[in-house]
Parts: structure tokens; C-alpha cells; sequence
């Protein structure tokens, strides 16, 4: 069984938790689509989501027994680190290397910063919280010194005394051999049960000391807060009468049990955002492009990743609030630009947008509900971009006179300037934000983005996604059917993943290849024991990835490579790939000698369209005519609103237009038009390329 075969016939629900809206998708056993948008609480999330289903079975008549399939992606884990309200943890290091979390990699990147702010995250364990233990292995995993277990058994006793909510283990060299870890976690067992432990060699098993024990603290550090949000949504969700498993979105992309997701939660980073990116590439896919750049633009930020020849880009190590989290994450650069962005004018008379946001409370102005600062929201309805009584689908009324004002009064009088210019300016900085940092990411990297197509996606994206494009030299974009949800709709078309490593240390000169075969039973043995977990229907199709992390001897970075065991000699290939991927990321790829660092496999099941499916909806009107202002002319022009239900494949829109939706609205520029593409995608082309 793929795709839709994995779960019985039912109501199939997408809901993503963003920093302004908690974003809601249901698939119908028809395959009809239902969306909405519910304010996202941040005092407790999971109330949005059980909001939600309120919403479900008053709105549209969706029993909550016949819901078959529960898709979540969750911020809690990354907002825990960046709010820094995690659990009170205890590290448990080699004797020696107890400040190995403080001292990091003795590097300084804000060399000339005024006020500077630690570089590693002591915050996760301070000096009274860490404590050493007698063993000691060598490079090659064989036991020098015993552990001491009444030692490990006074530094567990002592954490404990402290109150300590969680406990981290990371020895030396516990990736080659995880016996002294797992004696740990058997003592604090035995101490205080139930109390939540990560072993390093569990978390993150390979070399580089420093990095495996930032991911060992940070799984800590959000493990207890994770699980009890888990456990509070699986409990809300069964008191509603659902009875689908909780799955939630894993940073490289796939989801997960809750129940597992509970083991391994600092693969929770990035959950939402990685929604989107899966959802992307769907649509992208369906309309014929393999070649995208998505741009996810929400109330507090904007999140950009590159998908080429159809596969988005997995990083194998990705930063959380400027520290090191060395999991497989989807390559998502976040910036703090977006709807609810506030716009200041800084000591220099500057108009600058973010990274601060008014959020969802008290939000932009224009809510009416407490918020007096100008965003980017207010802007856009002051540009008569928004239409105040349909933001949202009309769930929420604006009120344009409050933005004007707050417009007039934060940007427009200190610059000396009409409103309309001030909200002109606001977008043309927060474009230019954005722009910069999609060049960061694709001509950073030796990547031309006008071989791309631009996907913007997220409540905010289609208002920008022309200016962008045209900063860039991008001349095609699509607009998925639900832009403004896309990260939840991704949520449905992503499969079910679990991904293993472990170290696998040996010289590429003279390895047989026969000595890959028993490694890679060993963690697809563990894979296939998550997978179980999943508890999948029988019969459903798991397929099977390997591969393997190089590196030059003597490197301190590797690059995975697919292993091809199809191949005559499958470690020759793989050192062929490793010279290939190092010449594409670093320019250059002399054929010294290589050595494997780690495997990998991957397991994954089911996975389908994200974008299929048309939203239940009433006759939509015929287009009007209203006035905008638009970056290329000085004064208003006439602009034709579209609803886009009413957009049919005969239609071609050419700017100045607005198409609105539900869940978001689609700006057209002038010298551009916008049709529909077969799958229900909106295809915006430059005149001079249409």
C-alpha cells in the first residue's frame, strides 16, 4: 500500500501550528478539501488544534470518529530553545570533559559585536548541572578504563538532589561503543524511573565531541516539554473522539508516531517548516517543474529552501537560534520577515521590517484588537492589496482605517512621506530582505536562480512572490491551490520515515565491501523496530534507502553519498560520488584518499499528492475592479480582483490583478499573467516569457 492506502477511508486532517495562525486542512474520503485559519494560542498550542476540530464537526459536519489520519506539525520543540523554557537537565560527561558544552569550538563569528552573548549553549546545563564519571574508551571503541559505576551512581544521586527533569550522557567515543551510556541510563532506571535520559550514542553517533553533546542536551532540554505536549494533545484528541494515531513531522521531512517522536524530539526542529517544503515539492512536481524555490512567508517569519531535480535538500546539520543541532533537517534558511513584521525607523532614520512581529497578540493594527505598531499586513491593506472584509475568508474583519494610522504615525510623518509611499517602502524593504537571502542560498552555493521556478507559499508569500521573482530574474512562479495552508496540505502527501546512523569508521584503500552488509542490518534492524511502532497496515510497501557519510582523511566534515550496492565494486562508487560531491559543494575534489565516517539508512512508507483536491466552496462571483498602488506606477491603478474558485483554464490574468482565497491572496504585478496549470496550480509568467 503508498500513499492514501495507508490509512482506511476517512477524513484526513493537516494541521501545522505557525507563530501567527494554527493552519488547518482536511481531505475528504471524496478528495474534496476544507481549510481554515485559527489564531495560534502561544500560552498552549494544542488549544488551536482542538479548536480546530471544533471547527470540524460544527462547520463541516466531520464527525470526529470518522477522522482516519492526524498530521501535526509543531513548533513546541524549537520555541522551548529559542524562549529558553526547556526542562532543568544534568550532563553526564567523561572525566575531563565536563565543560566540553561551554568551551564548544573556541571560535567567535561576531568578532566586533558591542555586546556580545555566548556562542554555545551553556544555557542547556550550567557548571552546577554537569558532572564527571571514571571510564574511558579508545578510538577504536575498546574499553580503556571500566566505568565506575558507584561514581556514575553519586553523580545520578546528585543530579537528582538538584531537581534535574531530565538527564543527557555523552562519553567519549561512545559512538563506537555505547556500553558504558547504556549502563547509565540502566542506574538512573533504576534511581528514578521514568525520568527521560538521551545517550549521545542514541541522539547522535558519530564524531566531533562538541557537536554530539550540543544535540544530546538539546534532545534533553526539550524532551520532558515535548512529551507532555504530546500526551495532553493524544489525551484532548481522544476525549473528541479520535481515533487516528497523532503523527507528527520530523525536521528531514517524513512523520512519526507521537509515541516515537517522544524518543527522538530533537528531530522535531524544523517540523513545520519541513511541512511545507514536502508540500512544495508537490505541487511543483504536479506542475511539471523539479527545479523550486520555496519561499514560506507567515506572520513572524520566512522560510526558504531550494528543491533540485525533484529532491529538496537535506543538511546534516542545522542551527537553532545560532547553536549546532548535528540532525538530518530539512535546508531551510529562516529570516525574520514576514505578515506581522513590525516596521521601525532606526537612530540612523532608516525604515527598516523586523525580525520583531506583533504576532497573532496583539497582532498587526489593523486586528483592531490592542496592537498599535504598522506591519507588513497593515501595509498591504493600506496598498489595497487585502480586502478587509475577506482576510482570512471573511473570518476576521480589518480595519483599515487603524493601519493607515499606524502607518502615519511609526513610519510615514518621522520619514516625511503619504502613507501609501511609507507602505510602498515597507514592502520594498521586506522584499529585499527576502531576496537576499534566497541569493544567499542559491548563488551562495554556485546555484542560478533563474533556472528556478518560485513557489511562495504561507498566508503572505503570493503578495511578494513578483517582486521576488523579478530581484532574482525568475521569470515563471506557481502559486499552489492552497498557498496559505501548504504546510499543513504537506503534512498529508508526506510519508512515514525513520532514519538511522552509526558509525562506521574505516579507510575507503582496501575495504570490502562485504563488510557493509552486516553494519547496515544492524541499524536497519533499528529502523525497522520504529517502523513498527508506526503500526502500519500489513502489507504496506517500506522501502529501503542506504547510504554513507565520506570524508578525506583527515577532514573534520563529510558529505553523504547514496550507496549502490548494484554496482561491481559499491566502495569504489561510493568514493565516485564523494569526489563528485565535493567538487559541486566545494569547487575542487583532488583523488586523495577518503574514509566512511558513518552509515545511514532510511526507511519510508506511503507519502502522495499534497495539492489535490478542490476546496468545497459556493458560486463564485465574477471579477471586480478596485484600486491598488503598485511599486511600478506613481499613482493608484485599477486592479482586477478575481476569486480564485472562478478562474478557469480559458482565463488568462493580466496585471495590475488581485486573485484572492480563502487562505491567502496572489498579487499579479503589471508585466505579468497569471493561468491555471492542469492541477489547480496558479502559473504567474513574465510577459516577456509567457
Amino acid at each position: 500500500m503508498q500513499g492514501a492506502d495507508l490509512t482506511a477511508r476517512g477524513y484526513q486532517f493537516g494541521i501545522d501550528i505557525g507563530g501567527t495562525f494554527t493552519d488547518v486542512v482536511c481531505r475528504a474520503p471524496d478528495g474534496s478539501i476544507r481549510l481554515t485559519k485559527v489564531a495560534t494560542s502561544r500560552a498552549d498550542p494544542s488549544r488551536a488544534v482542538l479548536a480546530a476540530l471544533e471547527t470540524a464537526g460544527a462547520d463541516w459536519g466531520v464527525p470526529a470518529a470518522a477522522i482516519a489520519r492526524f498530521a501535526h506539525g509543531t513548533t513546541v520543540a524549537t520555541n522551548a530553545v529559542l524562549e529558553r523554557k526547556g526542562a532543568r537537565i544534568g550532563l553526564i560527561a567523561t572525566e575531563g570533559f565536563r565543560d566540553v558544552l561551554e568551551i564548544g569550538r573556541q571560535m567567535r563569528h561576531q568578532m566586533y559585536d558591542l555586546v556580545l552573548r555566548p556562542e554555545t549553549p551553556g544555557f542547556l546545563a550550567p557548571g552546577r548541572y554537569r558532572r564527571e564519571v571514571r571510564e574511558r574508551l579508545d578510538a577504536s571503541g575498546q574499553v580503556l578504563v571500566p566505568l565506575e559505576e558507584e561514581e556514575a551512581r553519586r553523580a545520578v544521586r546528585e543530579l537528582l538532589d538538584q531537581g534535574v527533569q531530565a538527564i543527557a550522557v555523552c562519553l567519549l567515543f561512545s559512538f563506537l561503543n555505547p556500553a558504558h551510556e547504556q549502563r547509565i541510563a540502566e542506574i538512573v532506571a533504576e534511581m528514578s524511573p521514568g525520568l527521560p535520559v538521551s545517550l549521545s550514542s542514541a541522539v547522535d553517533p558519530a564524531f566531533r565531541e562538541y557537536e554530539r553533546t550540543c544535540a544530546t542536551g538539546f534532545d534533553a532540554y526539550v524532551k520532558p516539554l515535548v512529551a507532555d505536549y504530546l500526551a495532553n494533545l493524544e489525551s484532548g484528541l481522544a476525549r473528541a473522539g479520535v481515533g487516528a494515531t497523532l503523527q507528527v513531522m520530523q525536521s528531514r521531512g517524513g512523520l512519526t508516531a507521537a509515541g516515537v517522536a517522544r524518543q527522538r524530539p530533537v528531530r522535531l526542529f524544523l517540523s513545520g517548516p519541513a511541512g511545507g517544503v514536502v508540500g512544495g515539492l508537490a505541487v511543483g512536481l504536479s506542475a511539471g517543474y523539479r527545479d523550486l524555490i520555496t519561499v514560506d512567508v507567515g506572520g513572524t517569519s520566512c522560510d526558504i529552501a531550494l528543491v533540485s531535480d525533484g529532491r529538496p535538500l537535506i543538511r546534516a546539520e542545522g542551527l537553532i537560534d545560532g547553536f549546532p543541532v548535528r540532525v538530518p533537517m530539512v535546508d531551510v534558511t529562516a529570516i525574520g520577515s514576514g505578515g506581522g513584521s513590525l516596521a521601525w525607523i532606526d537612530a540612523a532614520g532608516t525604515l527598516r521590517v523586523g525580525p520583531d512581529s506583533a504576532g497573532s497578540e496583539p497582532g498587526p493594527a489593523c486586528y483592531g484588537r490592542g496592537g498599535t505598531r504598522a506591519t507588513v499586513t497593515d501595509a498591504s491593506v493600506a496598498l489595497g492589496y487585502i480586502d478587509p472584509a475577506r482576510f482570512a475568508g471573511g473570518s476576521m474583519r480589518l480595519d483599515p482605517a487603524l493601519a493607515e494610522a499606524a502607518l502615519r504615525r511609526e513610519v510615514a510623518e518621522p520619514l516625511g512621506m503619504d502613507p501609501a509611499r511609507a507602505a510602498l517602502g515597507i514592502h520594498r524593504v521586506l522584499n529585499a530582505q527576502m531576496a537576499e537571502a534566497i541569493k544567499l542560498v542559491s548563488i551562495g552555493r554556485g546555484i542560478d536562480p533563474r533556472g528556478y521556478a518560485l513557489l511562495p507559499l504561507g498566508g503572505a508569500g503570493p503578495l511578494h512572490g513578483c517582486a521576488l521573482a523579478e530581484e532574482l530574474g525568475i521569470s515563471t512562479i506557481i502559486v499552489p491551490p492552497h498557498p496559505g495552508v501548504l504546510a499543513a496540505a504537506g503534512l498529508l502527501g508526506a510519508p512515514v520515515e525513520h532514519e538511522v546512523a552509526g558509525a562506521f569508521p574505516h579507510p575507503c584503500a582496501g575495504l570490502d565491501s562485504a563488510l557493509l552488509q552486516p553494519a547496515l542490518a544492524a541499524l536497519d534492524d533499528r529502523c525497522a523496530a520504529l517502523m513498527a511502532e508506526e503500526r502500519l497496515p500489513a502489507g504496506t510497501d517500506v522501502q529501503v534507502g542506504h547510504s554513507a557519510d565520506l570524508c578525506y582523511i583527515g577532514q573534520s566534515y563529510w558529505l553523504e553519498v547514496p550507496l549502490d550496492f548494484s554496482a561491481a565494486d559499491p566502495v569504489g562508487a561510493a568514493y565516485q560520488a564523494f569526489l563528485a560531491a565535493h567538487d559541486r559543494v566545494y569547487g575542487h575534489a583532488p583523488p586523495l584518499p577518503a574514509k566512511f565516517v558513518n552509515l545511514r539508512t532510511v526507511h519510508r512508507a506511503g507519502g502522495g499528492s499534497a495539492a489535490g483536491g478542490a476546496t468545497r466552496a459556493g458560486a463564485a462571483p465574477p471579477p471586480t475592479t478596485r484600486p491598488i498602488r503598485v511599486r511600478q506606477h506613481p499613482d493608484p491603478v485599477p486592479a482586477a480582483i478575481w476569486q480564485r474558485a472562478a478562474i478557469g483554464p480559458q482565463h488568462r490574468i493580466p496585471g495590475p490583478a488581485i486573485i484572492e482565497q480563502v487562505d491567502t491572496t496572489t498579487l499579479v504585478e503589471p508585466g505579468w499573467t497569471a493561468s491555471l496549470a492542469p492541477d489547480g496550480a496558479a502559473l504567474l509568467l513574465r510577459r516577456d516569457a509567457a
